[in-house]
């Protein structure tokens, strides 16, 4: 009988220290491409310091943030401040930024011209339906010359913010995923990182037209309000601000992806 009621409290104490563990695994929520690869290096680091880091991977720019939201992650990694805000402001959220990233400058890609000034009249542009990286794809073609928008918007003007298009550009929405397959049709096809190097593209070397690296998109590490102070969450965010992880991103994205963070130049 005793050794059965021994065999009973190991059991019991297993179980319990499995849970625990369990409970201290970090879970970051990311999108697919770019921010995968960067995370999994960051995730190498944060494992010499002790912690457990889950990847949970998702297709698009909402659910991040939704999964955030409803506690089914516990930080995420992924999104510029303008898209949090946004979504902050639609969904009567709080999520907050503790500790920024990178900045990848959004860019214009074509198979069917070479430079951007071959744009002609009625040309078609396909840009990102979300709000923020379409409005990122508007403000480029403004400063470009070839559109002007209501300033009223800041950075997140739609198509009905146009006040003016020269070229009577004909200029349509898609969902982000699926920007590169319109370049087979459209003129020109704005596309951010995470959707480009999908695809091989950099937006360095292959756009026609590309954001400057100076710009108010840098992405963010982000967690509910009430974790903002997390020691185990700034441990993570310290070993993502690492420098193992800006010779990573310098080395494998060649300047389409730049650390906002500080790091020792090579």
């Amino acid at each position: 009988m005793r050794r059965i009621l021994s065999f009973f409290i190991v059991g019991l104490i297993l179980a319990f220290s499995a849970s625990a563990l369990a409970q201290d695994v970090i879970k970051v929520a990311t999108t697919s491409g770019p921010d995968v690869a960067i995370l999994e290096k960051a995730v190498e680091v944060a494992k010499g310091k002790g912690l457990d880091v889950q990847i949970v991977e998702f297709s698009d720019y909402v659910q991040p943030n939704v999964a955030l939201f409803e506690k089914e992650v516990d930080i995420n990694a992924f999104q510029h401040v303008p898209h949090l805000d946004n979504f902050n402001k639609e969904r009567g959220a709080n999520l907050v930024s503790i500790g920024i990233t990178y900045i990848a400058p959004i860019a214009y890609f074509s198979k069917k011209i070479k430079k951007i000034d071959e744009l002609k009249e009625g040309d078609s542009v396909v840009i990102p339906i979300d709000p923020t990286n379409g409005g990122r794809c508007l403000l480029l073609l403004q400063k470009a010359g070839y559109l002007k928008v209501n300033p009223e918007t800041g950075l997140a003007p739609t198509l009905l913010d146009i006040t003016e298009n020269k070229l009577n550009l004909k200029i349509l929405e898609v969902e982000a995923p699926l920007t590169p397959q319109a370049r087979d049709d459209a003129t020109i096809v704005c596309i951010n990182n995470t959707f480009s190097a999908e695809v091989g593209l950099n937006p360095l070397n292959d756009s026609i037209l590309i954001e400057d690296a100076d710009n108010p998109y840098v992405n963010i590490i982000v967690v509910r309000p009430e974790d903002k102070d997390n020691p185990k969450y700034k441990l993570f965010v310290e070993s993502y601000q690492s420098q193992e992880v800006a010779d990573f991103i310098i080395d494998e994205y060649k300047g389409a992806t730049i650390p906002q963070f500080e790091y020792k130049k090579k």
